[in-house]
């Protein structure tokens, strides 16, 4: 028996104003609709009740774990993909690049870019190392990651700073959102030294002639101590493996002791390598697991621009994704179960995550339905409500 999940991040949204249509309404998505009418569809509840709505959040719980009980912030998870190893007082912080507005107080600026226009991941390396070179003392310690996404170790740090995250605050005055509370003057300090270091950079200087955004400061948030998952083997039976191009999954797989391979040219935007994201999928399955989580992060980096065209293709992308799994685990001859949803809503008028219940699907080819509806917000009314991210695993194990 195999189990897939392919989840499409942040895929559901509202209706927009000029169709009355949300975008998996808009998309063209065949795969998606077929296995919605054909399976158990309906609504999930991934985000628990008074905890923010965060993939990292959404996706411990669509994992099969309680976040009540094993979420301790979001970049500590990313900093275990990244092999740093952290000391039980440690705090790792997450370290955006970000594209701020140019006025000389920083306080005064404007929140332009949370990517800095999704800066590649050899040249925020660069500007990383500077950042350490300049900043990192034994108190502090900078790493590079993946495109705008990079981390923080803070030696005997506290988690009760107030911290924002950036793609909340597009378009606004960082004034209110700067680093406060317990620390807060010293992350902000930071924060404000970045700068200095990375306005001037060869790199960014760059990026202004060639008309992109600079990365010109870093930003702080999504502060967590050293996580502690069980192992998903233990815990459910199944020898498990992700596919994600950023490292909060790939953090998860590793503290659950999940496969995570590296895919040449994932980049959890629209030009990721779909393809090989797909084969690394099916090459787990062939070498020996039985759990394989497709996570494709397109969607909802384009619901946090705003963008209903990219966010319909990115859909559309998942739709191709799921297509070609499904065709391999036909061919294969073996049961299976495909569960299809996103982890939160990013809607495109907020340009941020809400904690709405989403859409799913879960299909078991050794016990077809005929629910007889598509997969979107609304027909997802009309099905199965399920009131815990939990519920999807424990779902697709039902025999």
């Amino acid at each position: 028996m195999k189990y897939v999940v392919i989840l499409g991040d942040g895929m559901a949204d509202y209706p927009q104003k000029e169709s009355g249509k949300t975008p998996l309404e808009l998309a063209e998505k065949p795969a998606m609709d077929r296995l919605a009418s054909m399976g158990q569809t309906g609504l999930v509840q991934t985000i628990p009740s008074g905890m923010k709505p965060g993939s990292d959040v959404a996706n411990l719980s669509v994992m099969g774990y309680d976040p009540k009980k094993y979420y301790s912030g979001r970049s500590p998870l990313e900093a275990l993909s990244m092999g740093i190893k952290m000391a039980d007082t440690d705090v790792a912080v997450r370290c955006n690049l970000v594209t701020l507005s140019g006025e000389e107080d920083y306080a005064r600026k404007t929140m332009i870019d949370y990517s800095a226009g999704e800066i590649t991941t050899k040249e925020s390396n660069i500007l990383m190392k500077a950042v350490q070179e300049a900043l990192g003392n034994a108190e502090f310690s900078f790493y590079g990651g993946v495109s705008y996404r990079h981390c923080m170790i803070w030696k005997e740090g506290t988690v009760k700073t107030a911290l924002t995250p950036p793609h909340d605050i597009l378009g606004r005055k960082v004034a209110d959102f700067l680093p406060s509370g317990e620390g807060g003057d010293k992350l902000l300090a930071l924060m404000k030294a970045s700068e200095k270091v990375l306005k001037e950079h060869p790199i960014n200087q760059k990026r202004i002639a060639e008309g992109k955004n600079p990365a010109n400061s870093i930003w702080l948030w999504g502060a967590g101590t050293k996580p502690m998952l069980d192992s998903f083997e233990q815990k459910y039976g199944l020898k498990g493996a992700v596919i994600s191009a950023v490292d909060l999954l790939k953090g998860i797989a590793k503290g659950a002791g999940m496969q995570s391979p590296d895919v040449e040219g994932a980049t959890g935007t629209l030009d990721t390598n779909a393809e090989g994201k797909v084969q690394a999928a099916i090459d787990c399955m062939l070498n020996g697991a039985d759990f394989v989580y497709l996570h494709v992060e397109a969607p909802d980096e384009c619901g946090h621009q705003g963008d209903l065209k990219g966010k319909i293709k990115g859909i559309e992308l998942v739709d191709g994704m799921l297509r070609k799994i499904w065709g391999y685990l036909e061919a294969n001859g073996e049961d299976y179960v495909i569960a299809l949803l996103p982890d939160h809503e990013t809607p495109l008028s907020l340009r941020t995550h809400t904690s709405g219940p989403v859409p799913y699907a879960i299909y078991k080819s050794f016990k077809p339905a005929d629910s007889g509806l598509k997969f979107n917000e609304s027909d997802a009314r009309k099905g199965v409500y399920l009131p815990d991210g939990q519920k999807i695993i424990l779902t697709m194990l039902e025999k």
